[in-house]
């Protein structure tokens, strides 16, 4: 079995999340995706929405797709979680998975090597980047997204309208938009 997994804050999530997470399930060969939110991104300090919040978001984002599991290891941890304890979890719990798919943004590879163990993480997973903002990507399997769109700076503006239709409605409560 071949698997993806995506992790990341979703702070909030948005279409840009959304378009490759559906890229990845039509252009990889995997059997399923793993959706990991963060409890805490380890070079971040705090998120805007707390973990269960942002779990439940995702949840109700992908819900129906049978091919997307999402795990709540990293929540559960009540920590920041380096990727590799994710995978090497992951690996043990998933014993017929023969390789594993790590998406990450574009403007994660600038920083790649500051990552806790990298280089056995390098062993252990397939890296594929997910375009973003035109930086220049060599060397890595890639996804071409290229939306222009962050969290930081829609939780900045408030901007609802680069939210998924289907967590728009809970998104604005949060925030108290009208």
């Amino acid at each position: 079995m071949n698997v993806a997994v995506f992790g990341g804050s979703f702070d909030p999530p948005h279409i840009g999340h959304e378009a490759i997470i559906y890229k990845a399930l039509k252009n990889l060969d995997i059997d399923k995706l793993i959706i990991v939110p963060t409890f805490l991104n380890p070079f971040k300090n705090n998120s805007s929405f707390n973990p269960i919040t942002r779990l439940k978001l995702i949840k109700k984002l992908f819900c129906n797709n049978k091919k997307i599991q999402i795990c709540d290891y990293e929540i559960k941890q009540n920590e920041a979680v380096p990727t590799i304890r994710t995978i090497k979890y992951l690996k043990n719990k998933e014993e017929k998975t023969k390789k594993i798919y790590l998406i990450i943004g574009a403007d994660n590879i600038k920083n790649l090597h500051l990552w806790d163990n990298y280089s056995e993480l390098k062993r252990l997973v397939t890296f594929v980047v997910a375009t973003r903002n035109n930086i220049k990507i060599d060397n890595f399997k890639i996804l071409n997204i290229d939306y222009d769109i962050s969290s930081t700076r829609i939780r900045e503006n408030l901007d609802i309208t680069l939210i998924p239709n289907k967590i728009q409605q809970k998104v604005k409560k949060l925030w108290k938009i009208e």
